[in-house]
């Protein structure tokens, strides 16, 4: 029987990679070091497989169609962004999980966009290139949420779908040995005057929640409070709601947390410890 063995939270923020030397020394080395702390983690943990909880940011889906929730089945490539500079390259997904995963969510009730030919933004590139691409053997799955643009994802709903990944794992007759990352946030303003203000108190209050496990609290919050304090980018905490639904009740030890607006976010690395 497969199993969700590790869960994470990390950053992708794409200016890590595009502009890479951009904050002081010490704040960029302490993220990068996060980033390589969670691959030994993985490598600690025999993790094959990861399911990245991620956000798009009209760079895949358009104002013609935003789905609430997308998951890939098929092949996948990335980045869809040349200016990170990271060189496009195939990514090799957990197909016939992913496939069950979807199919468990739809009898479920999770009305699943799916994708069979998928190109990944930088949510999903940012932490498969610094972190998830470097553990040996591991293939991975890409989940999409609409938590960047509006109309937003429910929080309540980003749980409920996080727990239907969770089981649909637990429910799998493989034996792969899964490594849940919730990615985004912390406060940042993309696109908005604001952009470049991090809210450093803010972010230490949601990774206390987060890390005490407070999911109802992280889940009560309202989006329009999220966007005064945390910026419109702050609302990608659902993505981190998302996934500690699937990695059910645990509580989270934080491994680095750097305010950085050279690029133009708060950046915070924790692990939940699983109660399996």
């Amino acid at each position: 029987m497969a199993n969700v063995v590790a869960g994470f939270l990390v950053p992708h923020d794409p200016l890590m990679a595009a502009f890479p030397d951009a904050p002081p020394p010490i704040k960029r080395d302490n993220c990068m070091n996060a980033f390589e702390e969670i691959a030994r983690r993985m490598e600690e943990h025999n993790i094959d497989t990861a399911v990245l909880i991620c956000d798009d940011h009209y760079t895949i889906n358009g104002p013609a169609c935003v789905p609430m929730a997308m998951i890939g089945v098929g092949d996948v490539e990335g980045p869809m962004e040349p200016w990170l500079n990271i060189p496009k390259r195939p990514i090799e997904n957990n197909e016939m999980l992913a496939s069950h995963i979807m199919s468990y969510g739809l009898e479920k009730g999770v009305d699943w966009a799916v994708s069979k030919s998928l190109t990944v933004d930088h949510s999903f590139m940012i932490p498969f290139h610094f972190c998830v691409g470097k553990v040996k053997f591991v293939r991975s799955i890409p989940v999409y949420l609409n938590s960047g643009i509006p109309p937003y994802i429910p929080s309540r709903r980003a749980y409920d779908i996080g727990r239907h990944i969770g089981a649909a794992i637990r429910n799998w007759a493989g034996q792969e040995r899964v490594a849940i990352v919730g990615t985004g946030g912390v406060s940042h303003w993309p696109g908005m005057k604001e952009m470049g203000k991090v809210n450093e108190a803010w972010d230490r209050s949601v990774l206390d929640m987060a890390l005490k496990g407070d999911i109802n609290g992280l889940i009560a919050m309202d989006d329009e409070d999220i966007i005064e304090n945390g910026g419109n980018g702050g609302l990608e905490i659902k993505n981190w709601i998302a996934a500690m639904g699937a990695c059910g009740p645990a509580k989270g030890e934080l491994i680095a947390y750097e305010a950085v607006p050279e690029w133009v976010s708060g950046c915070a690395f924790a692990e939940f410890h699983l109660q399996n």
